[in-house]
C-alpha cells in the first residue's frame, strides 16, 4: 500500500460489516487514503485436541474469510464508482479485537459495524466494537444508525461534541477534517450542566448564574474553534451551546447528521477511564456513524 495511513475496516460477512465497508470506502476515497480490509478467523481452543479437526475447520474458516474479503473489495469498488481507490486485504487467525488493535498505530481510523456475526442478536453494541473503541490509539468509527438502501447516510452535517478538554480539541480537529473532505457543514455542540442551575427548581435562562455559565461555555466553544475556522475556511460552522445532557442533545443532532465526532472521554470523566460514559452511550444510541477520537488522533 501507499505510505498514507489507511482506513482499516473489519470484515466478517455480516450486514453490519458490509455497511461499514461501504462507509469506510467512501471515507477513504473522500480523504484520498487507501482502504485496508481485514478479516480474522478464530479457531476455538477445544478444536486443537484433534489435529485433523483443527486443520479442516481452520481451512474452512480461512476460505470463508477470503470469500468475505473478496466480496468486500467488490463492494468497496462499487461504492466509490471504481474511483482509483487503493484497496488491500489481510486475513489473520486470532481474535478480531486484538488483531485490529495491532493496526491502530498505522491507521488513519478503524471502522466497524455496530454488531458482527459473532455477537448476540439482541446486543445494542458488539463486544468487538466496544473493545476496539476502548483501546485503539487511532480514531474508531462505529458505523450504525439509520441507513438508506442498507448504506450509512452521506448527506447532512458533521456534528462534533466540544467541552474544552484536550480530547475534545483532538475530536474537533478530526471533525473539521471530515467535514472538509465531505463538503459538509460542521455543527459544533457544547452541552453543559450545573447542579446550581436546575429548571426543575425554577431556574430559567434569565437567571444571572445561568447566563454567566452560558457565556463561559460559549467562550470555551469559540476558543476551541478559533484556529480551525481559519485553517478550514471552506467549512461552514454552526455553533450550539445548550444546558442539557450531552447524550440527549448529541443524539438529537445525529438524527440529521452524516457523522458524529466525539472524544473518547470528556472533561467530566475519570482520568483512568478508557471510554467515557457519553461516547459509550452514543455508540449505542446515535442515529448515524460515530467517530471516537483520542488525544493526538488528528491526522
Amino acid at each position: 500500500m501507499s505510505a498514507s495511513k489507511p482506513v482499516v475496516v473489519g470484515v466478517d460477512g455480516s450486514d453490519a460489516a458490509s455497511t461499514a465497508v461501504v462507509w469506510a470506502a467512501r471515507t477513504a476515497a473522500a480523504r484520498k487514503l487507501p482502504l485496508l480490509l481485514v478479516s480474522v478467523v478464530h479457531v476455538p481452543a477445544y478444536y486443537y485436541s484433534e489435529p485433523y479437526l483443527v486443520r479442516g475447520y481452520g481451512d474452512d474458516l480461512k476460505n470463508a474469510g477470503r470469500a468475505h474479503l473478496d466480496s468486500a473489495a467488490v463492494l468497496a469498488r462499487e461504492a466509490t464508482d471504481d474511483s482509483g481507490l487503493e484497496i488491500d486485504t489481510k486475513l489473520h487467525e486470532g481474535r478480531i479485537a486484538e488483531v485490529l488493535l495491532q493496526y491502530a498505530p498505522g491507521a488513519s481510523m478503524i471502522a466497524l459495524g455496530s454488531r458482527g456475526l459473532g455477537e448476540f442478536s439482541g446486543a445494542l453494541l458488539g463486544s468487538v466494537a466496544r473493545a476496539v473503541a476502548s483501546h485503539s490509539t487511532a480514531p474508531v468509527a462505529v458505523v450504525r444508525g439509520r441507513t438508506l438502501d442498507g448504506h450509512a447516510p452521506t448527506e447532512g452535517p458533521v456534528v462534533v461534541g466540544i467541552d474544552g478538554s484536550e480530547i475534545s480539541a483532538a475530536a474537533t480537529e478530526v471533525a473539521f477534517l471530515e467535514a472538509s473532505a465531505r463538503n459538509a457543514q460542521l455543527i459544533a455542540v457544547n452541552v453543559w450542566s450545573d447542579v446550581s442551575v436546575q429548571p426543575s427548581l425554577g431556574a430559567t435562562e434569565d437567571d444571572p448564574h445561568w447566563s454567566a455559565i452560558q457565556a463561559a461555555e460559549e467562550a470555551v466553544l469559540s476558543e476551541q474553534l478559533a484556529g480551525l475556522i481559519e485553517q478550514y475556511p471552506d467549512v461552514p460552522v454552526q455553533r450550539v451551546v445548550r444546558r442539557d445532557r450531552p447524550v440527549r442533545v448529541l443524539s438529537e443532532f445525529s438524527e440529521q447528521a452524516q457523522l458524529l465526532v466525539v472524544g473518547s472521554r470528556g472533561r467530566g470523566g475519570f482520568r483512568g477511564m478508557l471510554l467515557g460514559s457519553t461516547s459509550a452511550a452514543l455508540m449505542s444510541s446515535a442515529d448515524c456513524p460515530v467517530l471516537i477520537v483520542r488525544p493526538g488522533d488528528a491526522s
